[in-house]
């Protein structure tokens, strides 16, 4: 199957203690591109979300957002530091001492000077937590995987279209192409003879001259590779998988071919079509950016 670079996914859990959610969203770009925006708490379990987030992709520039929020709040808890109080009590002490004044300092006010008394967060165990962000982690990748599967789908049915609408222009111009040399030969015969009247005409110039333009204007070669490009992305789309950088590539083969053509159509209905055939390519090319 084909997928899209563009993708969607987000799942959560909750329960008493916790809760967490990831949410993934992506879209074009040349390499994988892995941006992650967490709490610095699961900083230890990066390498385990990456190493998991890539089962489910290739290509594309990822961003992942995850939160946890812990719901108990049994992880806060008092400090005392002894060293800080006693150093307000010795300068308390001196300053008592040194203006003749009653030390009144009690347990209650030292504890109220900064630092004394602090809430500070119990570190928590990242393993523990990763039970459960696998498992979020999990079903947000799958729901992103089968948002790019289905936009996959519509960008296969989509290139298949386009390619039936380039064969019929190859069609036209292959069947037409051939016409053409023997349209000019006999337009030149007239062109000559009106010019010469009565004189006889040299058959071989004319032939020289047709063979000369039979040349300028034969897409044979063009033709056959087109074919041949059309059908290799048929196979491509049909086999799938990450194959976005080989009909990237193919597309641009497809481009130089049409091109190629448009440049040496010397009939208005044929340069119609390549023209047609070009933008058919272009659109192609277009498209083929979208995919893994």
């Amino acid at each position: 199957m084909i997928r899209s670079m563009t993708g969607y996914g987000r799942s959560e859990l909750q329960n008493e203690s916790f809760r967490i959610a990831v949410e993934i969203k992506s879209v074009n770009n040349r390499y994988l591109d892995i941006s992650i925006k967490m709490p610095r708490i699961l900083n230890p379990l990066e390498a385990q979300i990456r190493k998991e987030l890539k089962k489910y992709m290739q290509r594309g520039k990822v961003d992942v957002f995850i939160s946890y929020q812990d719901l108990t709040e049994s992880n806060m808890e008092v400090k005392y530091n002894s060293r800080i109080a006693r150093e307000y009590w010795k300068y308390l002490s001196e300053m008592a001492e040194e203006f003749g004044i009653e030390n009144d300092v009690r347990v209650s006010s030292l504890a109220r000077f900064p630092d004394v008394l602090t809430m500070e967060e119990e570190p928590m165990d990242p393993e523990g937590i990763w039970e459960n962000l696998e498992q979020v982690l999990r079903n947000a990748a799958k729901m992103f995987d089968e948002t790019r599967i289905g936009e996959g789908e519509f960008l296969k049915n989509d290139l298949n279209g386009k390619l039936d609408e380039m064969m019929g222009h190859v069609e036209f111009i292959t069947e037409r192409a051939p016409g053409l040399v023997d349209a000019y030969r006999q337009s030149l015969k007239e062109k000559v003879a009106e010019l010469l009247e009565a004189t006889s005409i040299d058959e071989s110039r004319i032939a020289q001259e047709v063979t000369i333009y039979a040349d300028k204007v034969c897409v044979d070669e063009e033709l056959v590779r087109l074919r041949s490009h059309i059908e290799a992305t048929r196979q491509e789309l049909a086999r799938g998988g990450s194959i976005g950088r080989k009909l990237d590539f193919i597309a641009q083969e497809m481009n130089r071919e049409s091109n190629t053509i448009l440049s040496k159509s010397d009939d208005r209905e044929v340069a119609d079509h390549a023209i047609e055939l070009k933008t058919s390519v272009e659109k192609i090319r277009e498209q083929v950016q979208n995919i893994e």
